[in-house]
């Protein structure tokens, strides 16, 4: 069985490589030089190359506040590459599975998100991001979009490898505390992705549509940068305090959802994902990071 990832060198794609596929599923994922998904002759001649039994797709334009200024190329990979691979994975019959984002909400609504609550992007990314679900959904009926959020990982830039290099050079470190989220290790959001792409190609009858998966539980970035510094603290890293701050005090030019939890619960109905606690995936990032425990 062969697999294709789309966005393979990215936070999400390094951990579905590195995923303990069973022993008949090939993974292939090409880089951006080797395919461009936005070009429908390639995206083409890449399945006339190989038959492949899904295809999972984290690759995205996630330069949130350089999107705002670069529309063009943000909808090019968010939304126009999306329906390219829809309609060719239509046409040969191969189940699509689409990472999406916490940013097609306006992010103004108390609790968590349900994956049919009403979507009201205010950024440029988010708005990409809703069209290219829009394609996915209406471009192949047999379709898993998992939107996710606040991803971490050991690999690539993110909000804990920031952090831990801030609290090396810095006495204090200052972060937003009004915004709330989820943080989700970036191996726990591949082996959801893997366990829905595998039901997918085996199950005609496996569920489809729009799921959320996020680790368990819910903080700030000023309550998650405090639980990376405190762990690594633990692991011989140095300790600084870490002061909240408002949102209005950082601006930025993309606006962010001040509420960006989503719940998880069709996802455990339908394919019996259970997140673990963010802290617990946490702490396996740092120990990969800084090391163990001391």
């Amino acid at each position: 069985m062969d697999i294709l990832i789309l966005g393979g060198a990215g936070q999400v794609g390094t951990e579905l490589q590195a995923y303990p596929w069973p022993d008949d599923v090939r993974v292939h994922a090409p880089d951006r030089q080797s395919l461009d998904i936005t070009d429908e002759g390639a995206v083409a001649a890449a399945f006339d190359a190989r038959a492949y039994a899904a295809v999972i797709v984290p690759a995205a334009y996630t330069a949130v506040d350089k999107a705002e200024s670069e529309a063009a190329a943000a909808w090019r990979l968010n939304a126009l590459a999306p329906a390219i691979l829809a309609a060719e994975t239509k046409r040969r019959g191969i189940p699509l599975v689409h990472v999406s984002t916490d940013y097609v909400f306006e992010g103004t609504g108390e609790g968590f998100y349900a994956p049919d609550a009403p979507v009201n992007p205010t950024s440029v990314y988010g708005a990409s991001k809703a069209a290219g679900e829009m394609a996915v959904r209406t471009g192949n009926p047999r379709h898993a979009i998992l939107r996710t959020a606040w991803v971490v990982s050991p690999h690539r830039g993110n909000f804990v490898k920031t952090m831990l290099r801030l609290a090396a050079e810095r006495d204090k470190l200052t972060v937003v505390d009004d915004q709330h989220g989820c943080p989700t290790s970036a191996a726990d959001l591949a082996a959801a992705l893997a366990t829905i792409a595998l039901r997918l190609a085996q199950d005609p009858s496996a569920p489809t549509g729009t799921f959320h998966f996020v680790n368990d539980g819910a903080t700030t970035w000023c309550g998650f940068a405090r639980a990376i510094v405190e762990g690594s603290a633990k692991r011989g890293g140095r300790s600084v305090p870490v002061e909240g701050i408002p949102t209005s005090a950082y601006p930025t030019p993309a606006r962010r959802p001040a509420n960006s939890r989503l719940s998880t619960r069709s996802l455990t109905d339908a394919y019996g994902i259970a997140p673990r606690p963010w802290n617990a995936a946490l702490d396996d990032i740092l120990d990969r990071l800084v090391g163990p425990a001391q």
